[in-house]
């Protein structure tokens, strides 16, 4: 970053840029809820599933959140690992009606959390699809995911419903406040 740039940043006029790896299982939500945090004018109408990543953009206070939509499908996530190096927080979204899933969705949490490039990055949990009748509460989710044995990085579990935009706000409004503290 230049010296202008970190100028204008100290002055408020531009927000700092932050990276965000967006993962979860296929089916769970994260492209949705991406298109949702954009302004409505940026958002697309229709959403399809994630082949492979894609790259977008969005603002929350004065940081500038750059996201890397990770797809959740077993073949491509292998490749979440990749965009490790520049994470600085993690948002991982949980299909809270999909119970089956949720070892598997354990297993991926377990495996990204034990490498070496994401140490202390602070993870915001979506608990999305809570509209749905069989959804878990979110406790039920961090009890599933045993979220209390995480010691080592800030952690939050938000309720959401991707579709509406609810609970998205508060979800991306404490990672901004932990990004912030960066």
């Amino acid at each position: 970053m230049g010296m202008w740039e970190n100028f204008l940043m100290w002055l408020g006029l531009i927000g700092k840029k932050v990276n965000v790896v967006v993962v979860g299982l296929d089916n769970s939500g994260k492209t949705t809820i991406i298109e949702r945090l954009k302004p409505k004018d940026r958002q697309a109408v229709e959403v399809a599933p994630t082949v492979g990543f894609t790259v977008d953009e969005f603002s929350k206070g004065a940081l500038k959140f750059t996201v890397f939509d990770m797809s959740g499908a077993g073949r491509y996530r292998t490749l979440w690992e990749q965009y490790y190096r520049e994470a600085e927080s993690i948002i991982f979204v949980v299909d809270s009606a999909d119970r089956i899933r949720l070892v598997v969705a354990k297993d991926e949490m377990d495996n990204m959390l034990k490498h070496p490039n994401l140490r202390k990055v602070p993870v915001l949990f979506f608990a999305n699809k809570k509209d749905l009748p069989t959804a878990l509460t979110p406790v039920e989710i961090a009890q599933a995911l045993r979220l209390e044995e995480i010691k080592d990085r800030p952690w939050q579990i938000v309720p959401s419903n991707a579709l509406t935009g609810e609970g998205l706000d508060r979800g991306t409004e404490w990672l901004a406040e932990k990004l912030g503290k960066q």
